[in-house]
């Protein structure tokens, strides 16, 4: 038994870190193929090395990444202790090196990994220069899958994540506002050295760089949107307050037997006439939500409903609670 035991917890291991690797290879190719060609700077660490690129570009994108990451993680010790892990630290490590090694691979020569010029990516296949829009939401989401395969195993690529724990825990700021504050700065840096200068080809015309900085936005979005599904599942759970004055037997049976699901219940008072109402706390799919406010309708027509997104459920029957270094969005 105890054997059996020790190979599922080494599997796991082993799995945990496989996966880590397969994001930061995702992770890397959102950029390689989809993001830097094209100047787009979707916030974070490898958003201020595009930009830098632009004007060293003998630099490669992810070297400009370790500069970045390497201080982050020495000031991510010293501050933060061992917070982020070790998983963390090889994820940020190790996406740069596999990003250089992409942009070797997809370019014919040195000339062209200087240039990024998406004309000589792969030969021109994927060359999106006319379709802008395309790359930045293809690449985004590349990005936002690599970014959650690593997250969902506990670890993060570095960068503006250490920032944004730095702000949370020193200036009390959120840690989703700070990130937001960290990636705009990368935005605006973005701007004023590509956005004022120069121009893009889109649709066979040029087009004004300054259009990168709303093709960043998007990116951004996307890239946090497709995080959020990776980690949280494409639907998020509904939590209901169901507040009825008379039919608590009749509520608890449809969601015991019917629902099979538990409630908590609350007493409470009705502000105005002070009756003793009863209050049903009840988190259910978002499926679910139409097919019991029906059934409630049949048991209480005149049932008080509020329906809310429960943002991540944890417990008996939804996710595990999370571990102590696990990553968890906000």
């Amino acid at each position: 038994m105890g054997t059996v035991k020790e190979n599922l917890t080494s599997r796991s291991f082993w799995t945990s870190w496989a996966s880590i690797v397969a994001g930061c290879c995702i992770l890397a190719a959102g950029f390689v193929l989809f993001i830097n060609p094209y100047n787009i700077v979707p916030g974070g660490v490898y958003g201020a090395s595009i930009v830098l690129h632009y004007i060293f570009p003998s630099i490669k994108v992810g070297t400009f990444g370790y500069m970045f990451d390497i201080p982050l993680l020495i000031i991510s010790a010293i501050f933060l202790g061992s917070k982020l892990g070790a998983r963390t630290l090889v994820a940020a490590l190790l996406t740069p090196a596999i990003m250089n090694i992409m942009t070797l691979a997809v370019y014919p020569n040195e000339e062209a990994v200087r240039s990024l010029d998406p004309a000589l990516l792969l030969g021109g296949v994927i060359d999106f220069s006319d379709h802008l829009i395309l790359a930045t939401i293809i690449g985004a989401v590349i990005i936002g899958v690599g970014s959650g395969i690593i997250a969902k195993n506990r670890a993060t690529s570095g960068g503006t994540d250490i920032v944004a724990l730095l702000m949370q825990k020193y200036l009390k700021i959120p840690f989703s506002s700070a990130i937001l504050i960290a990636d705009g700065c990368v935005v605006l840096f973005g701007l004023f050295v590509i956005g004022f200068g120069g121009s893009t080809p889109q649709g066979g015309d040029s087009a004004p760089a300054l259009y990168l900085s709303f093709y960043s936005l998007i990116a951004i979005y996307a890239t946090s949107r497709t995080i959020n599904v990776v980690l949280n599942g494409a639907q998020s759970d509904r939590l209901l307050f169901i507040v009825s004055v008379n039919r608590r037997d009749e509520l608890r049976d449809f969601i015991l037997k019917d629902l099979d699901r538990t409630a908590t219940i609350i007493n409470s008072y009705g502000l105005y006439t002070l009756d003793r109402n009863t209050t049903l706390m009840l988190v259910v799919k978002n499926k679910e939500v139409d097919s019991v406010k029906r059934a409630i309708r049949k048991i209480d027509p005149n049932a008080f409903i509020t329906v809310t997104d429960a943002h991540a459920t944890y417990g008996e029957g939804w996710k595990a609670l999370p571990e102590e270094d696990e990553i968890v969005p906000e």
